[in-house]
């Protein structure tokens, strides 16, 4: 019990200070905390909302988190990205349990510290995105359904004090609430491993279909507790409609979100620094462990690993966080390694040692570089000269202090004393290497995420954030954002006041208040104020329309006024 009092305050330490420190990003953090707010505005919680009209991208669960998250802090940073923060905690425990139960209470800790301290499992659990509580769902259900069959196989090798049954429930539970966090996609990937591993055993069935359909059931009792709500009470309309939109999120590039073929492995490979240098060795050459149910448990993580990388390698739309659940196998295929780096069972190879130094390397470059290019920042002009939003956000006074550079001298110290302490006390020094990391993460976000913004986005949403008060309405012109709905901080005057009859071209969710044809607010039928925010490239289109006048320009981005 010690160890797990200690994890959470560990894990409570590092995820939850500074999370209000800088604004929500445009899209996906600034998306979900809007569609939770209009929840709390609205007084509706079944029905997913945004710019007070129907969303049907994804179910309500991370959003429900988010508005009691919001009923409690108020609607801020810190509220939308206090549920991650809660993940965290859950994730880490949940991981050392794991770890302990399968081989011993040493390996549940390397798996912790390596979770922690890998960048991209560690930044998830401080923003304000569905996919930390949506992958804790998926792997939970895979695992519990692991033990389910581990269970019907009648394994004694490894404590399993509840009913088969039960197992495929708990599994079938955490994937309904999978489905219910993001959608279908959790069942697809649960089922797509559980055929994998099929395949594995030789078209073996090792459950049968009556465990299968207990399963399904199971997964399907959670999601109807909203859907079946949402048809009763609405009809199909919008479930078709999220279906026809999951399928599309497969067959074509959602909003420009392209990449090339090995966009993920790049991704992981760089973002789970260091946990992917150690995980290579797993894949070449599987560290073998002491029971069967050891060595079948890293087939299962390595199928789950290379399912999720192929389905979404395979996937259009490239986007960072979509590979996201691969961390826990990578985690836990690292900690198998690291374990035996300990025990002296596995070399810690050149190739080990060149990765880490190599990946840290650009971390440590990168960092370093900032404040110098900071603080000239006309050295990146000649590099945006073809894009004009680029050269104008770099125009925004950022206050560069010399200090930015304190994160990379602290990751090059941990990299060094790693290297040191290694040759004496093995265990120490991969302790210092992860929790070290840990703290370079904190570090960065600290003295960087500020500054990002400010470049970014801070013009926006300072512009947004002056107008609460006023009544207004807000549009895009020409780009897609919801920080004007959740800045602007608008009420239910909103939905009273946008005329759907209009002849305005919206994009296929029609709800972002995005419009293509700029005339269609010309004859608006409303008394409001109307402002209209563009970047700069097409600052000239509105410039040209004598019904507009321009309010202000600022780092990119260009505000008109109706007159």
């Amino acid at each position: 019990m010690k160890y797990r009092i200690v994890i959470i305050l560990i894990a409570v330490i590092f995820f939850i200070p500074f999370l209000g420190n800088a604004h929500l990003f445009d899209w996906d953090e600034v998306n979900f905390a809007e569609l939770s707010r209009e929840m709390l505005v609205l007084n509706d919680y079944l029905n997913v909302h945004i710019n007070f009209q129907p969303f049907w991208e994804k179910p309500p669960l991370f959003m429900w988190f988010q508005a009691i998250s919001m009923n409690l802090f108020g609607v801020n940073e810190f509220a939308a990205r206090f549920p991650n923060a809660i993940c965290g905690i859950f994730t880490l425990v949940f991981i050392f349990n794991i770890g302990q139960r399968l081989i011993n209470t040493r390996f549940g800790i390397i798996w912790t510290l390596t979770y922690l301290g890998s960048i991209l499992p560690f930044l998830y659990f401080k923003s304000g995105i569905i996919d930390p509580w949506f992958n804790f769902f998926i792997f939970g259900g895979i695992y519990y359904f692991i033990l389910a069959y581990w269970k019907k196989e009648g394994r004694s090798d490894i404590d399993l004090s509840k009913n088969q049954w039960i197992y495929f429930i708990i599994s079938g539970l955490f994937i309904g609430l999978g489905i219910l966090t993001k959608g279908p996609v959790a069942f697809l990937i649960a089922s797509l491993t559980f055929f994998v591993y099929w395949c594995f055993q030789r078209f073996r069935m090792y459950v049968n279909v009556f465990n299968f359909i207990v399963f399904t059931i199971a997964s399907l009792s959670i999601t109807g507790l909203w859907f079946g709500v949402e048809i009763l009470k609405n009809g199909f309309w919008f479930v078709e409609e999220f279906i026809l939109y999951q399928i599309r999120l497969f067959n074509t590039q959602d909003a420009g979100h392209g990449g090339f073929p090995g966009f993920h492995i790049i991704v992981i490979l760089v973002g789970c620094f260091p946990a992917s240098i150690f995980a290579i060795r797993s894949f070449f050459k599987s560290p073998k462990t002491q029971n069967d149910y050891q060595n079948d448990f890293t087939l299962w993580m390595k199928i789950l690993f290379w399912v999720v990388l192929i389905l979404f390698t395979i996937v259009k739309t490239k986007i960072i966080h979509y590979s996201s659940l691969t961390y826990f196998p990578l985690t836990y295929l690292a900690a198998l390694v690291i374990d035996k780096i300990i025990n002296k069972e596995i070399d810690f190879n050149k190739w080990m040692k060149f990765g880490l130094v190599f990946i840290g390397g650009i971390f440590f470059i990168g960092t370093f570089a900032a404040p110098i290019i900071g603080r000239n920042i006309e050295w990146l002009k000649p590099l945006t000269a073809k894009d004009p939003f680029a050269t104008a956000n770099l125009e925004a006074t950022v206050n560069w202090t010399g200090f930015e550079i304190i994160p990379s001298l602290f990751l090059l110290g941990i990299i060094i004393t790693f290297f040191v302490l290694f040759k004496q006390k093995r265990r120490q020094a991969f302790q210092v290497l992860f929790v070290g990391n840990a703290i370079f993460c904190m570090l960065v976000l600290l003295f960087f995420i500020n500054k990002i913004e400010a470049y970014s986005q801070n013009a926006a949403i300072s512009f947004y954030e002056s107008k609460v008060e006023e009544d207004c309405v807000i549009y895009t012109y020409g780009f897609k954002s919801y920080a004007h709905l959740f800045y602007a901080q608008k009420g239910t005057t909103m939905r009273e006041n946008h005329v759907e009859n209009i002849l305005i071209k919206r994009n296929t969710v029609n709800s972002l208040a995005r419009v293509s044809d700029i005339n269609g607010f010309h004859n608006l039928p409303t008394e409001q104020t109307i402002y209209i925010v563009c970047r700069i490239q097409k600052a000239d289109t509105l410039r040209e329309l004598d019904w507009l006048e321009e309010v202000e320009n600022k780092n990119g981005f260009v505000f008109f006024k109706r007159k």
